[in-house]
């Protein structure tokens, strides 16, 4: 059992792995110390809000995203996501430190880094987890705080161990994607159907495993060494699983575009024409991960500009093949 001592020392893993306790913090030449304030800001990672736009999925693929009342719901459903998910990432860095001292691009975290000490992020993290649970609880739909209450659940396990775990640390790396998808219908009352459930659990799988191969082959054996989780797999294996995943993404959602398509009462096809972007999309994403650049997705996101053309165009097609123009 960890003791609230371990967590905060990092003396736990270090023992079981021969490492020092403390590795020496970077060269502070190497990147000039942040204040505190902006260090707190830096260890909340907002940068990876944008995972969190998830949530409206379902609503978008229900055609329902622009009435008032489900735009502002999911939107506190996003905001929720953000601050729990934000004390995930705090706790995960604190209990990896030690780790993240010796990783090329982690090692400049702030906790890592010596900016932002531990005992800080976990207080940061209790009072953002409170928070996003009491905004969810005082929400129209308890389902939705279920949800968030069952990605705080996973996350922590996660955090505490399972990462370790091969497999089983890639389906909650997938887990947590879905969970935010799934919110999105939670927190307004919008079914989801079968098919949306297949699409975003495969999707999820996909970049998951993507981004365990972008690190797997980014990253020299001595710093996988230092990823427990990664110990376990090798290139093959996760192109494999990735390779698995996107078949299954595309094949279900070619099925599930063409189901809206039948229920369209007439005009332009535009639930078949998103088959179009959606299938090139996750073409060039499988063309990132094939050249090791999803170790982060949000970056990708961010970085991609064919992606995010193809993003957009799917987006514009689906939004109008669901609301049956």
């Amino acid at each position: 059992m960890t003791s609230m001592d371990e967590i905060v020392d990092g003396t736990r893993e270090d023992r079981q792995d021969g490492r020092p306790s403390l590795p020496p913090t970077p060269d502070p030449a190497a990147r000039r110390r942040r204040p505190l304030p902006l260090a707190l800001v830096v260890a909340l990672r907002p940068r990876q809000w944008l995972k969190n736009t998830l949530v409206y999925a379902a609503p978008l693929a229900a055609g329902e995203l622009l009435h008032r009342d489900v735009l502002i719901d999911t939107t506190i459903a996003f905001l929720c996501f953000c601050a729990a998910a934000s004390a995930t990432y705090l706790v995960n860095d604190v209990r990896d430190r030690a780790a993240d001292r010796i990783h090329p691009r982690k090692r400049f975290r702030p906790i890592a880094a010596g900016e932002l000490s531990p005992a800080l992020a976990l207080v940061a993290a209790a009072v953002l987890v409170v928070a996003s649970l009491v905004v969810a609880w005082e929400s129209t739909y308890v389902a939705f705080a279920v949800t968030l209450l069952c990605y705080l659940a996973m996350t922590a396990a996660y955090s505490l161990g399972l990462k370790n775990e091969p497999v089983v640390e890639l389906a909650i790396l997938a887990g947590g994607f879905v969970l935010r998808a799934i919110a999105g219908g939670t927190a307004t009352g919008i079914p989801l159907s079968p098919w949306f459930l297949t699409v975003a659990a495969f999707g999820s799988l996909f970049v998951a495993a993507g981004k365990r191969y972008s690190e797997f082959v980014t990253l020299g054996p001595d710093e996988r060494d230092a990823r427990p989780g990664l110990r376990h797999y090798s290139a093959t294996y996760l192109r494999f699983v990735w390779t698995v995943s996107a078949a299954v993404l595309l094949t279900a959602y070619c099925l599930w575009a063409f189901a809206i398509a039948s229920r369209a009462r007439h005009g332009i096809p535009f639930a078949e024409l998103s088959v179009v972007p959606f299938v090139l999309a996750v073409l060039r994403l499988g063309l990132d991960i094939d050249h090791g650049d999803v170790g982060e997705p949000e970056d990708v996101a961010l970085r991609d500009r064919v992606l995010q053309v193809l993003a957009l165009l799917w987006v514009v097609t689906f939004a109008l093949g669901a609301a049956g123009v």
